[in-house]
């Protein structure tokens, strides 16, 4: 989540919705709502309750860290599991820096890259090598310590591993098919590294934002029918019908959608 996404929810001043609710008298039935928390929520208190947990590893930027990372992931391990979602997954922020200069631009290749060798050039190679350099860093140096901390499993395999794509964060915004494909290269590269630690992946974004940076996605990308999340929503019930939306990619699948109220984002599954 980027600080415009963090003044969005400080912005927010409708009710938190209800997180269970009795049905005829026979107690609290589970809610099947899930809650997605990062850096904005540190030092705030979390409901209970909440059917799925979804967790910021980065905060705010694809090379910082949520500062209360383990906090949360305990948080979002007491989830009641009462959808189809799994009760835990993570989430990380994306970018492309490329041609800006930055320290974190590789200069070398990883085996296996798709685009052939990075030197260190606004390259697609170096794209997807930055993309893979990321997710292995929100993977070993961010994810990991803090699940140890928290007392829930670091295998990187037993989570989805959603990728946060908005304009908020750097991207090639020029319009032309270059940009869009070197933006493509980077969550390439971000995706094969954590299918390679036996991840699932995710694609979160909006139908707009997505079609500025990462344009139509050819059949043959390990992006194509990535499960989706969509957010957007203003309510709960246009969350449930944003369930139903055009996919961002050949063969995807919308899971999630997403909407806010008093401050948090909240989440309707669409697979039950």
């Amino acid at each position: 989540m980027t600080a415009a996404a963090a003044l969005t929810l400080a912005l927010a001043t409708a009710a938190q919705p209800a997180l269970a609710a009795p049905p005829g008298g026979k107690g609290p039935a589970p809610s099947t709502l899930g809650i997605d928390v990062s850096w904005p929520q540190c030092g705030t208190t979390l409901p209970s309750g909440q059917a799925f947990g979804i967790v910021g590893v980065t905060g705010g930027l694809a090379t910082t860290t949520n500062p209360c990372l383990a906090d949360q992931l305990a948080w979002a391990a007491k989830s009641t599991g009462a959808t189809k979602q799994a009760k835990v997954q993570l989430y990380v922020n994306t970018a492309n820096p490329g041609g800006l200069g930055t320290a974190s631009w590789p200069t070398s290749s990883t085996s296996g890259n798709p685009y052939g060798t990075c030197d260190g050039s606004d390259s697609l190679a170096c794209a997807w090598q930055y993309g893979w350099n990321r997710a292995e860093e929100d993977v070993d140096q961010r994810f990991a310590p803090a699940a140890q901390t928290a007392k829930v499993s670091a295998n990187p395999a037993d989570y989805v591993w959603w990728l946060d794509v908005e304009l908020d964060n750097t991207w090639k915004t020029g319009g032309t098919d270059a940009d869009r494909a070197s933006n493509r290269a980077v969550l390439e590269g971000m995706t094969a590294h954590f299918v390679s630690r036996g991840g699932a992946v995710g694609l979160y974004a909006t139908p707009y934002q997505w079609g500025q940076i990462a344009g139509i996605v050819p059949a043959g990308s390990n992006l194509a029918g990535r499960d989706e999340w969509h957010p957007g929503a203003r309510t709960q019930r246009g969350a449930e019908r944003a369930c139903t939306e055009a996919t961002l990619t050949p063969g995807g699948r919308i899971s999630l959608a997403q909407f806010v109220s008093g401050g948090l984002d909240y989440n309707v599954s669409c697979i039950g």
